[in-house]
């Protein structure tokens, strides 16, 4: 679903991915993991098409996102780090400008905005504007506005931050319930006990490199380590 073949991006002389390669598959759940400012929103935003790589191609099902960057985006549903957008917006005035973007037929929308409010306990605050929200709730409305096109893919850039308990939960068993159907989802965090319970395969980052990628059985064999997946991302990247 996505594929990454020898994938670079500099700033000036830094270089923040160094030639990576990467395939994420359909049906799983797939966490992106490294410290902070080593290369996982870079990469990400090379993913989505907000940046464009320096060299080496990004692929969205087969479609390279720089030469068919409108096709390729209608494949995935985004949740960037930050949910600090559209806030003169009142929430239900966001989510139908997602269903305009995405061709939501007009007959199904309110029905899917919806569910999704009663899903995520936002269906009073919809007719509110998106600047009285807190953190939490700006996240869970722009998780709201990716499921509403019911995309293949999933990318979500630190999903559960600013989540309360019974949303993260619930997004948790979105997200499976999605591979579940033969979709995929791509999620960076920071929270590796989360990453550990759902995750099919992981991939970790650090300094602009790929350091592993593949199950977490397959890393304590690679490795010869036992024991959680946080231990052998610690002495992975303390390495580094």
């Amino acid at each position: 679903m996505i594929t990454l073949k020898n994938v670079s991006k500099s700033y000036g002389v830094f270089k923040a991915v160094d030639n990576i390669n990467l395939e994420v598959k359909s049906g799983e759940i797939f966490g992106f993991l490294g410290p902070n400012g080593v290369g996982k929103t870079t990469t990400i935003k090379m993913i989505t098409g907000i940046l464009e790589a320096d060299k080496g191609e990004v692929l969205i099902d087969n479609i390279d996102i720089n030469k068919k960057p409108i096709e390729a985006k209608k494949l995935f549903g985004f949740v960037p780090d930050s949910p600090d957008m559209f806030l003169k917006l009142r929430g239900v005035e966001y989510l139908n400008f997602i269903c305009d973007i995405y061709d939501v037929d007009k007959n199904i929308r309110e029905e899917r905005i919806n569910k999704l409010g009663e899903q995520f306990a936002m269906r009073g605050s919809l007719d509110d504007k998106i600047s009285s929200y807190s953190h939490g709730m700006r996240q869970k409305i722009i998780i709201m506005g990716v499921l509403l096109h019911e995309p293949k893919l999933w990318i979500l850039d630190e999903p559960m931050t600013g989540l309360d308990p019974k949303s993260s939960h619930m997004v948790k068993s979105i997200m499976r319930e999605h591979t579940d159907k033969g979709n995929t989802v791509f999620f960076s965090t920071h929270v590796l006990e989360v990453a550990e319970r759902i995750c099919d395969r992981v991939a970790i980052i650090s300094d602009g490199k790929i350091l592993f990628s593949g199950t977490l059985d397959e890393m304590k064999r690679q490795f010869k380590k036992d024991g959680s997946l946080e231990n052998i991302f610690l002495e992975l990247t303390d390495n580094e």
